[in-house]
């Protein structure tokens, strides 16, 4: 924990970490990871390594193709609090960009949050809204937000993706869709996928996301549990008491390990009503029930749906 202090007094153009290659090599050298198929990607790992302290805060499992810029496949935090990226679970990832190979028209355009939608153009060649390492929102622990400057400045270096204008602005468009009612939400999502029908592929944790995005829009909190023995309706309770004891609204779970849940909460009903609080399943949300965009395959945190094309005026 001396490590993550000693920050607090420097100035705020340093910056608190830095990703060390620890190895790299082909999808066999890392077999753990499932990626058996698509054997022509690139691996390396990355440790997060913060002065100070012995083991890495995170570990990052970096893929490419040929020349292609390195997309972040895997993020392992080894701390309690989020930092850059949110965990996720590989083995959904893989399978998710299966059924979109198998089952999704090739042409179709794909929505979804920037470092899904690379995630997605990597493993599937499919045609994604959002290429760029866009960055946003930048996740932080309390400790290095007055570094922030210099840690936009070594993120943007060390993945060495430039936007372009256009890109951001439609991220941002695509951020006002997920926090608008399903109405106005799934009009914005049309307006971005243009004449064709598109795919929108959201995640639980996108809630996080968003929340930082836009926290007048949406309010979302969250606080991991302890999984132990499979213990479901103990689980079950202690999510429960957590909710009403902050007066919280609605809320999810997705398993981030085989010992933690993660619980996500919203905090009143205007973040509730949310296009994104709407497509997820939260207890007070039926995503199967929505008609403006349509349910179509849904595994572990991640809910696929199909986005009608924008029909031609009459006049």
């Amino acid at each position: 924990m001396l490590g993550w202090f000693v920050y607090v007094w420097l100035s705020p153009a340093q910056i608190p970490y830095h990703y060390k290659l620890a190895e790299n090599g082909g999808v066999e050298k890392f077999s753990k990871l499932g990626l058996e198929a698509w054997p022509d990607l690139s691996i390396s790992r990355q440790e997060v390594v913060v002065e100070g302290v012995d083991q890495p805060v995170a570990v990052a499992y970096l893929a490419s193709r040929g020349n292609g810029k390195p997309v972040m496949l895997n993020w392992e935090n080894r701390t309690g609090e989020p930092m850059v990226f949110v965990d996720g679970k590989l083995s959904e990832l893989t399978t998710l960009a299966t059924a979109i190979a198998k089952h999704l028209p090739k042409g179709a355009p794909i929505l979804a949050w920037w470092d899904t939608s690379r995630q997605i153009q990597l493993l599937t060649g499919y045609e994604t809204t959002f290429v760029s390492h866009l960055g946003e929102p930048l996740i932080l622990p309390a400790l290095w937000r007055p570094h922030i400057g210099g840690i936009e400045k070594y993120e943007g270096e060390f993945w060495n993706s430039r936007p372009s204008a256009e890109e951001s602005k439609k991220f941002q468009r695509f951020a006002d869709a997920l926090v608008a009612d399903v109405n106005e939400g799934s009009q914005i999502l049309r307006e971005l996928t243009g004449d064709r029908e598109g795919y929108l592929a959201v995640h639980i944790s996108d809630l996080y996301k968003i929340g930082l995005m836009r926290p007048d829009r949406i309010g979302v909190a969250y606080k991991d549990f302890p999984l132990r023995g499979g213990d479901v309706h103990g689980l079950s309770g202690m999510v429960k008491r957590w909710l009403t004891d902050n007066n919280y609204k609605t809320h999810t779970v997705h398993g981030i390990s085989e010992n933690y849940v993660r619980a996500y909460f919203l905090t009143d009903d205007k973040s509730a009503n949310t296009l994104l609080a709407q497509m997820l399943p939260l207890t007070t949300s039926q995503p199967m029930d929505l008609k403006a965009v349509q349910l179509v395959y849904q595994q572990g945190g991640f809910w696929v749906y199909k986005i009608p094309p924008v029909q031609p005026s009459n006049g």
